[in-house]
């Protein structure tokens, strides 16, 4: 099974706010999750991130596959694969 970290959209149409989730690589984008591991707020300036980072790595060591804008938010929160 590919697991994959990605961001789920949440919010209102034309507001949104996002969870950083741990989730199967074929479930759609707000579809099924395995756990929760964060959230962004791109609407507040600057942006929000609350990431769980004994989580965050857990996770990349169990194998688990950001995608670009969450290895980006990683980056910028200091967590390293």
């Amino acid at each position: 099974m590919a697991v994959k970290i990605r961001l789920r959209r949440m919010g209102q149409k034309k507001a949104p706010y996002y969870r950083i989730i741990v989730a199967d690589a074929r479930s759609p984008r707000d579809g099924r999750f395995i756990e929760e591991i964060g959230t962004y707020d791109p609407s507040t300036e600057p942006s929000t991130v609350k990431v769980n980072e004994e989580l965050a790595k857990k996770w990349l060591a169990n194998g688990a596959q950001p995608t670009e804008v969450v290895s980006r938010i990683f980056k910028n929160a200091g967590i390293s694969k």
